[in-house]
């Protein structure tokens, strides 16, 4: 069984949102993925950007790009 472990989620509006968020997080070397919506929440756009909650601070490097909510959750 895998442990889980805290993680910072952060959901998006449109898809095109979380792959922009993913680009610029790339292009920063921020780290993260995109994941699926976890089923204990919802999103609109069923996608989302795991990352470890101790990179909390890089999140000004993305700048201004959409994003519905954060939370920090086990996954």
């Amino acid at each position: 069984m895998r442990v889980k472990k805290p993680t910072l989620v952060i959901t998006f509006p449109t898809t095109t949102a979380a792959l922009q968020w993913e680009r610029r997080c790339q292009e920063r070397n921020i780290p993260g993925r995109i994941i699926p919506v976890p089923v204990t929440i919802t999103a609109d756009c069923g996608l989302a950007w795991a990352m470890p909650p101790e990179e909390r601070g890089r999140l000004e490097e993305v700048g201004d790009l959409p994003h519905s909510h954060s939370l920090e959750m086990d996954l």
